[in-house]
Formats: C-alpha cells, sequence, structure tokens
C-alpha cells in the first residue's frame, strides 16, 4: 500500500468483518516527538488470545477466499520499516485495538494519504456503523462522530451524496486548519 490512509481503510474493512458498530480511528502527528501514531479501536467480535500472535503473519488468515492475510501484516512491515512498532489487543466480544506508531521524519514512512475521502468513503458505504474520527497535530484536535451528524440529520441519509460531499469537506476543512496553525506555531 502507498499511503496510511489506504491501510486505514483497510483495518477497518477487518472491524466491518467482525461485525463492529462503532469505529474510532484515530491520528495523531506528534512532532516534538517525532511520531506519528494511528490507533483503530473496534467493538467487534474480538481476537482469541491465541490468534493474536498470527493475525500479522500475512500467511496466516482464517478467511477461505484466499491463503493469505495482508492487512494487518502489511500496516506492521510499514510502522516497523519507519523505525515504528505495531501493536494489537483484543477481547473476545469486546472489540480490538490496533496501533501503529511511525517516526514521524522517518525517509520510509508513507504519506498519510486523503484521509478525509477514506473516512467519508467509509461513512457513506457502512451508515449501519458509526465512526468517530480524531486528528491531533500536537496539542490541537479535531473530532467527528457520525452520532453527531445522524442526529443533526434526523431524515436526510447519511448516504446521500450531499452529506457525503459535506463530510469530505468538512473533514478536509478541518485537518487542514489543524495544518496551518501548526505551521503558523
Amino acid at each position: 500500500m502507498e499511503e496510511i490512509a489506504l491501510h486505514i481503510l483497510d483495518i477497518v474493512q477487518n472491524s466491518i468483518v467482525a461485525c463492529a458498530n462503532l469505529i474510532s480511528i484515530e491520528v495523531e502527528e506528534d512532532y516534538a516527538n517525532d511520531r506519528l501514531i494511528i490507533i483503530i479501536v473496534d467493538n467487534g467480535k474480538g481476537i482469541e488470545k491465541h490468534l493474536l500472535d498470527k493475525v500479522a503473519d500475512p500467511f496466516y488468515t482464517k478467511r477461505t477466499t484466499r491463503k493469505v492475510g495482508l492487512g494487518l501484516s502489511l500496516l506492521k512491515q510499514s510502522a516497523e520499516m519507519a523505525g515504528g512498532s505495531f501493536s494489537i489487543e483484543s477481547e473476545i466480544n469486546k472489540g480490538t485495538t490496533v496501533k501503529a506508531i511511525y517516526q514521524h521524519s522517518h525517509i520510509d514512512r508513507q504519506p498519510l494519504g486523503d484521509i478525509p475521502q477514506t473516512i467519508s468513503i467509509l461513512v457513506a458505504s457502512n451508515p449501519d456503523i458509526n465512526f468517530t474520527y480524531k486528528h491531533k497535530i500536537n496539542n490541537n484536535s479535531y473530532y467527528f462522530d457520525t452520532r453527531q451528524i445522524k442526529e443533526v440529520l434526523e431524515e436526510v441519509p447519511i448516504t446521500s451524496p450531499e452529506v457525503r460531499v459535506f463530510i469530505h469537506q468538512m473533514l478536509k476543512q478541518n485537518i487542514d486548519m489543524l495544518n496551518r496553525q501548526f505551521k503558523e506555531i
């Protein structure tokens, strides 16, 4: 995968397959400590403890459609190649937390990619799932929650094209604002 947003998309798909109805995505850019942290938390089925060590192995999968499972292993590899680390914690019937830490300035760190597009696609494609997204740059942060959006929309479906465009623009504007605030410091 060429960018971190695609890793996020892939890991969130795992959460959806695990029947999660609440998925939280967090991106933290900590320039002071030269770290980029990606955290994805879901309330899905969870992973059995004896399988946790195997899930980041590209040659292990529970799928019957193919013999490899690359999502977690590619995320782990990309974090480690960029001077970072990878961890996964899970509890049956409670959910899973995936965390990847990158050295932010590392030459091999993939670009973050189009996060607003990724989040808006996830929201529009999965209207029955609630998503939260937090983007933090040093001490400033932006928080997005589909439950709040759905409450305001009332009868308007979150899948409507106008809402998808609105969500994408809102995410983009707020993340751009965080970046501008950082650059002004």
